[in-house]
């Protein structure tokens, strides 16, 4: 069956509108030799048995490995089994989204208890149903900025999450905006005084991460007054949502929109996705924030019910007008995260300082080893950066062993070459970290 809807006479008359005789000019773009022009050389079809018993031995190929020291912007944290539970059930499984927001009581309840807690973690007065994840949360609050306040420029730490960063530019390319990048200090922290020459009078959005890409926490309150006094926005971002659980929210600070990955918050770390995009925003932009908003109110018998509020960019109705392109969200995602904040409660706060303790830990006993140093003296969560004799020779000794090593930071900051980004959450025990570093220290100069 043919699945292709459109007949021979409508290719005809579309290739006559747009100019060109015939399909295979739409493809003139692409080298000749990279085309296909046959059938895919594929093996004869199995059966579901067959299916079943390969794909179980290829799937035995990945190595599940239990202990990471690799953060980066997606956390490995203990998910309690409530997690699964509820959003495996059928009825929030399936539901997708609200687009029949009336009838759909369960999702939208779901979705305005997610918008209440995350308000309440990132003191702020608005948190929109999710969006794709914290890179692009971020990207569309600086674009949100720039139009509302009619300027072109963003400024951006050099401490943001190197990717984010990636998705900023390409947003900023389309809409025509400038982006500079503002250095860190000796601290780690973002050098203010060097910041502060940056922004004027077109600096629509100063985007600070914290705890930052190197894992040290900024200090977001004493940011504020110099951006604000220039009439920008400030966007906090962080990627390690447990962090809100012990850092003051940054919208107490001044920060008008906070923004990140929410991923930690019961969702694994499965391969890069699917993940959480979280927006929050002061209460003047509750008109302006992409995504959907759930909201509560009370029927004519006077019952308690949820209902879809704002749909403020749905480009589908207002199309070019649109304030956004995000044209879903991460609904499911969101119900872990639900869900997941609900199981710790105020706990929240007890696990943030067992993953202080747990980081400072193993800073402290690799801080002994011979060429091992802390690069960075700020403050840091449960991410910080060490210089070590040989970053790739230490990650394939712990390989070894099991273990995936921090990340090589190099990559990234020319200025942090032999250098290594460690990550230590709650799902380290002590005996764990102990081996790790008796692991390394073979590895000397």
């Amino acid at each position: 069956m043919d699945y292709v809807p459109h007949t021979q006479d409508d290719q005809k008359q579309m290739l006559k509108i747009i100019g060109v005789d015939a399909i295979e000019a739409l493809f003139a773009d692409i080298p000749e030799k990279f085309r296909l022009n046959g059938l895919l050389d594929l093996p004869e079809p199995l059966s579901e048995p067959e299916i079943f018993s390969k794909m179980k031995s290829i799937s035995s190929l990945n190595a599940m490995v239990p202990t990471t020291l690799t953060g980066a912007g997606a956390y490995h944290h203990y998910i309690p089994a409530a997690v699964k539970h509820v959003i495996s059930r059928s009825e929030f499984y399936t539901a997708y989204t609200p687009y029949q927001a009336e009838i759909s009581q369960g999702i939208l309840q779901a979705i305005y208890e997610y918008q209440t807690m995350i308000a309440g973690l990132t003191g702020t007065q608005v948190a929109n149903a999710s969006m794709y994840d914290g890179a692009t949360a971020m990207a569309e609050a600086a674009v949100l900025s720039s139009k509302t306040l009619n300027r072109k420029k963003f400024v951006v730490g050099r401490s943001v999450h190197p990717e984010y960063r990636q998705v900023l530019a390409t947003y900023a390319w389309a809409n025509g905006n400038e982006v500079i990048e503002a250095s860190y200090d000796r601290t780690g922290q973002l050098d203010q005084l060097l910041l502060r020459d940056f922004i004027d009078r077109d600096t629509a959005a100063v985007i600070v991460q914290s705890p930052n890409f190197i894992g040290i926490i900024e200090n977001i309150g004493a940011l504020s007054p110099g951006v604000h006094e220039q009439g920008a926005n400030l966007i906090a971002v962080f990627t390690e949502a447990t962090s809100l659980g012990i850092l003051k929210p940054a919208g107490m600070l001044g920060a008008d929109f906070v923004v990140g990955e929410g991923q930690a918050f019961g969702n694994p770390v499965n391969y890069g996705g699917p993940c959480l995009g979280i927006f929050a925003a002061s209460e003047k932009y509750v008109r302006k924030v992409p995504g959907r908003l759930a909201g509560a109110t009370v029927d004519k018998n006077g019952k308690r019910g949820y209902v879809l509020t704002l749909q403020t960019r749905e480009q589908h109705i207002r199309r070019e007008r649109a304030t956004s392109n995000i044209c879903t969200n991460e609904a499911l995602c969101a119900l872990a995260a639900s869900v997941y904040l609900v199981s710790l409660g105020k706990n929240l706060k007890a696990l943030g300082e067992l993953n202080i303790r747990k980081a400072h830990y193993l800073k402290e006993k690799l801080s002994q080893l011979k060429g091992w140093k802390t690069v960075f003296p700020g403050p840091t969560y449960n991410e910080f950066v060490m210089a070590c004799p040989n970053p790739a020779r230490v990650n394939r000794k712990l390989q070894s062993l099991g273990i995936i090593g921090g990340y090589e930071i190099g990559h990234n900051y020319s200025d942090l070459e032999n250098c290594l980004l460690i990550c230590a959450t709650e799902m380290l025990t002590r005996e764990t970290i102990d081996k790790i570093v008796v692991a390394v220290s073979e590895v000397t100069p």
